[in-house]
């Protein structure tokens, strides 16, 4: 049985309750519990994560895609589990939490790192509470500004559906894809849509259109 957890919770606290099965992120002391995925967006991640492992083998890269890895700012007590972290395996050894915690720390470690929109319920002291009826708020501002604290070079926000705000997905709305890249400690963002080829810093010679990702679980 899980102990409810006083708040706040510290992130060594919720690395030792966090219990298999299920995904969590800790956000400054709050358990947030992620949702089950949608066929959608699993079809979204299984692909994006299949794309980067053909690119990085082809290339010789020294490169990963953990299952279960989390993300820790080292300024606050937040854990953060991507839906596709790459991971560069030469800089592990200078990674503290990662051996015995799977978590990474540093920009260095982290080439680039993909959000996919979707839904999220907070746990606070143990029990679900209403944290937002969507996550792209914390895609969108809040790992924004983690992602960029810690430095690392590249953060996709896929939103498929929609959800972001019009000044971030444009108006009408429509399904975008953001990536940000790290430019003198601050992100400046490309937006693609419909057609539009993806341009990776990380990945340069990556063949995808926004398109084809919207549409990775359609089989023609």
């Amino acid at each position: 049985m899980l102990q409810p957890l006083s708040q706040p919770v510290t992130f060594a606290e919720f690395v030792e309750w966090k219990p298999d099965g299920k995904r969590y992120e800790l956000h400054d002391g709050v358990i947030v519990e992620m949702p089950q995925p949608t066929g959608d967006h699993e079809d979204i991640i299984g692909f994006l994560a299949e794309q980067l492992t053909l690119e990085y083998v082809r290339l010789r890269l020294p490169y990963l895609i953990p299952k279960t890895a989390l993300v820790k700012p080292p300024e606050n007590e937040s854990g953060y589990s991507p839906d596709v972290l790459l991971l560069n395996r030469s800089n592990l050894i200078h990674e503290p939490l990662w051996k015995k915690k799977s978590t990474v720390t540093q920009g260095a470690s982290i080439p680039l790192v993909i959000e996919v929109v979707s839904t999220a319920v907070a746990t606070t002291g143990g029990t679900p509470a209403t944290h937002c009826l969507t996550n792209w708020r914390d895609d969108y501002y809040k790992k924004y500004g983690e992602y960029e604290g810690i430095g690392i070079p590249e953060y996709w926000i896929v939103d498929y559906l929609a959800f972001g705000a019009r000044k971030f997905i444009g108006n009408p709305k429509q399904p975008t894809i953001s990536i940000y890249n790290l430019v003198e400690d601050e992100y400046q963002v490309s937006r693609f849509q419909d057609g539009d080829r993806i341009q990776s810093l990380a990945f340069p010679e990556l063949n995808l259109t926004a398109k084809q990702i919207f549409m990775a679980g359609i089989v023609v």
